[in-house]
């Protein structure tokens, strides 16, 4: 989903510098690069939201992992009434997700890429093979029990673009999302193709 952070000045580029692993200092840093329109998950945003939902809506502010505190001020619609654009305001004085006044934040931190350099990949989600724990077992035909969502494929995916040089068989964390590594056989420069290892629970109960 594209988020355009309205008061940041068009022609503005920084680069920040965010840890590699929340839990891990040894794991290091990195720089990314930030601008006026950055990538978000879609479900990190509901026009109207549910209870206890703290990520962004109108009127809601949060924090951008590594960079600013930002507020929903609304959202843009395609001619079918989808939402396609999410607007914000940014906190200036934030740099880095800590507001100079100390106020608390209530809303979520969430992730990003920056739209101009990132590149795109393609991301495979596996899920279980079979919808029965035993498909094979006593009077059962297994191919009864394949689930059918088994594999989601996912293209045209946004990834930051020191990504573009990665080759596998490395292996990432996407933020909230799991542990991906990179096929070793579709992937290649310029086609970067991910298949998820490990799933995350998503704190956020729907």
């Amino acid at each position: 989903m594209k988020l355009s952070v309205i008061n940041y000045p068009e022609d503005k580029q920084e680069i920040l510098t965010v840890e590699n692993n929340p839990v891990d200092p040894e794991a290091g840093t990195r720089e990314v690069f930030f601008s006026r329109t950055v990538y978000i998950e879609a479900d990190d945003f509901m026009e109207e939201p549910a209870p206890k939902y703290k990520r962004l809506y109108p009127g809601n502010e949060v924090r951008l992992k590594g960079a600013y505190l930002v507020t929903c001020t609304g959202c843009v619609r395609d001619e079918d009434g989808n939402v396609t654009e999410v607007l914000c305001e940014y906190d200036p004085d934030s740099r880095g997700g800590d507001p100079a006044d100390g106020r608390k934040v209530k809303g979520a931190t969430i992730h990003w890429v920056d739209a101009a350099t990132a590149v795109d990949a393609e991301v495979r989600l596996y899920d279980n093979l079979f919808t029965d724990p035993d498909p094979d077992g006593a009077d059962k035909n297994f191919m009864d029990y394949v689930n059918p969502a088994s594999l989601e494929i996912l293209r045209g995916c946004k990834v930051e673009a020191e990504l573009s040089g990665a080759a596998a068989p490395a292996n990432f964390q996407f933020m909230r999302l799991g542990y991906f590594c990179l096929d070793n056989k579709d992937s290649a420069p310029g086609r970067l193709v991910f298949n998820r290892s490990v799933s995350l629970k998503d704190s956020f109960k729907k």
